[in-house]
C-alpha cells in the first residue's frame, strides 16, 4: 500500500473518504461535545454523519463503520472506534482501527483514504508513536488504496 504523510487539515485532503477517530458509540452522540477531528467534521459536515453513526449502535474497539459525508466533498466518512470506554487509545486499538478502516474502504470500492493520527487527541496516545504504528500497519496491508496520513497543522501555522 502506498502511504504518504503530510501536514495539514484532514478535511482538505484530495481523497474519496476520511477516517474519523470515534469512540465505542456507547454514549449517544448528542450527549457528547465532539472535539478534535470529530468537532471539525461536525462543524463542516453537519450533524448527518453523526446521526448515522449513532444508528449503528455500539462499535467494538478497533472496528470501523461508514456513513455519508454530510456537506463534506467525500464519498464517505469511516468512523473507527479508536478509543476505549475510558477515552484511551492503545497500540492494538490503533492497529485494528487502521486495518478495519482499510478493509471497509476496500469493500466500498474506495481508492483513496486519509487518516488522522488515531488516538493522539482525546485518546491520550503519543502522536509520534501513533504515527509510527499507523504507518507500519498501513504499509503492511496489501490493498489498492492510496493513503494519506495527516499530521494536523492549524491554517497559517
Amino acid at each position: 500500500m502506498n502511504v504518504r504523510v503530510v501536514e495539514g487539515d484532514l478535511l482538505d485532503q484530495p481523497v474519496e473518504a476520511i477516517v474519523n477517530p470515534w469512540n465505542r458509540n456507547v454514549i449517544p452522540w448528542w450527549l457528547l461535545l465532539p472535539q478534535g477531528v470529530s468537532g471539525a467534521i461536525k462543524r463542516r459536515a453537519g450533524l448527518g454523519p453523526f446521526r448515522e453513526v449513532g444508528r449503528q449502535g455500539p462499535i467494538p474497539l478497533g472496528r470501523a463503520v461508514a456513513t455519508t459525508a454530510g456537506r463534506l466533498p467525500f464519498r464517505a466518512i469511516i468512523h473507527v472506534a479508536g478509543i476505549n470506554l475510558i477515552w484511551r487509545a492503545s497500540e492494538t486499538s490503533i492497529r485494528d482501527s487502521a486495518r478495519n478502516a482499510v478493509e471497509l474502504a476496500g469493500s466500498l470500492g474506495l481508492r483513496s483514504l486519509a487518516f488522522p493520527l488515531i488516538g493522539s487527541g482525546s485518546g491520550g496516545f503519543n502522536p509520534e508513536k501513533a504515527e509510527r504504528i499507523l504507518c507500519e500497519t498501513l504499509k503492511a496491508i496489501d490493498a489498492p488504496i492510496e493513503v494519506i496520513v495527516v499530521r494536523y497543522r492549524r491554517p497559517g501555522a
